[in-house]
């Protein structure tokens, strides 16, 4: 059986790691070992992080509103219960928009929601 040289392969995949590291602090971006555990890590955020980043949008939103509706004289959950009642179909993300860049349209919104 003829030898098989494997130093390519392990080369490559040392290079992608170190390439996949490029911008982290100290070791962690020049030494192999360092380099895979930050990369493991990093994975592990960034998976848990897509999930928090729609939980921090919808509390984002729900402030904005919060804050457009206190200015016309109406709290959050007064707004969103009279939205519910009714039957104004709208989510917060749109609401959330109105609320900053078009206050007279979220104030017609509110009249509606009362």
């Amino acid at each position: 059986m003829t030898r098989v040289k494997r130093g390519t392969t392990s080369l490559k995949r040392r290079r992608k790691v170190l390439k996949q590291t490029k911008g982290f602090r100290w070791g962690r971006k020049s030494k192999e070992r360092a380099a895979t555990e930050a990369l493991l890590h990093a994975g592990i955020h960034s998976f848990n992080d897509r999930r928090k980043k729609k939980r921090d949008f919808r509390k984002l939103w729900q402030v904005k509103i919060g804050a457009g509706s206190k200015q016309l004289g109406v709290s959050y959950s007064k707004m969103m219960g009279g939205l519910k009642k009714s039957g104004i179909e709208i989510n917060r993300k749109m609401l959330s928009a109105l609320a900053e860049h078009k206050p007279e349209v979220f104030k017609k919104i509110l009249e509606e929601a009362k």
